[in-house]
């Protein structure tokens, strides 16, 4: 038990690492309202991410997934709020307020966290992923649906270790930077990035 524990946590890394929706999200956070902030919408990516994990433990997400109405709603919801997250970094009318002395924008941390919530609220793939890749690491003793939350548990914590990971070193590198046009590019370039995925997610059958 274990050891598959521990082959899942790994195979969680690697997805962790490879640059997505709650990357840019945090990011941009980290950049514009500082580590707090940034912090909160990671904490909320991780809680979405376990919700997904309790679905596809219930079967939820199977019922999802055989339904393709559905499982195009929450697709395309979720792209268009990629886009309106991407959009709204791009026409953001004031910059980054990083002034000199390092100090950015308030943001409170409810809706830090309800974005990154939301992100992975949205996101169908992440139940899929679960029901792809759980039943692999799932014995045939065990119980599925405790097993799956467990399993959504060790993901969660994984991918808020990296997202917190990336929120630290982009809030630090800003304060040492102490540049308000870095602040402004970075989050434009996250914008992009936001609704450049948003467009993909969109045209993916």
């Amino acid at each position: 038990m274990l050891d598959s524990l521990l082959a899942f946590a790994g195979l969680c890394v690697v997805l962790a690492v490879t640059p997505g929706p709650d990357s840019f999200i945090v990011l941009r956070f980290a950049v514009r309202s500082g580590v707090a902030a940034s912090l909160s919408a990671a904490a909320g990516a991780a809680i979405g991410s376990l919700f997904w994990a309790g679905a596809a433990g219930l079967g939820l997400a199977a019922l999802l997934a055989g339904w393709s109405i559905g499982y195009t709603i929450v697709r395309v919801l979720g792209a268009l709020y990629l886009i309106y997250l991407g959009v709204r970094a791009l026409c953001a009318r004031r910059p980054v307020e990083a002034d000199t002395t390092g100090i950015p924008e308030h943001l409170s941390w409810w809706r830090a966290g309800r974005t990154g919530l939301l992100s992975a609220m949205l996101n169908p793939k992440i139940g899929l992923f679960f029901l792809a890749v759980a039943p692999q690491f799932v014995q045939s003793h065990a119980d599925v649906v405790a097993t799956t939350l467990l399993l959504g548990c060790i993901d969660a914590a994984v991918a808020f270790g990296w997202l917190a990971l990336v929120s630290i070193g982009a809030s630090r590198m800003m304060r040492w930077l102490r540049r308000p046009k870095v602040g402004t590019h970075l989050e434009r370039a996250s914008g992009v990035a936001l609704t450049g995925l948003g467009v993909a997610t969109l045209a993916t059958h």
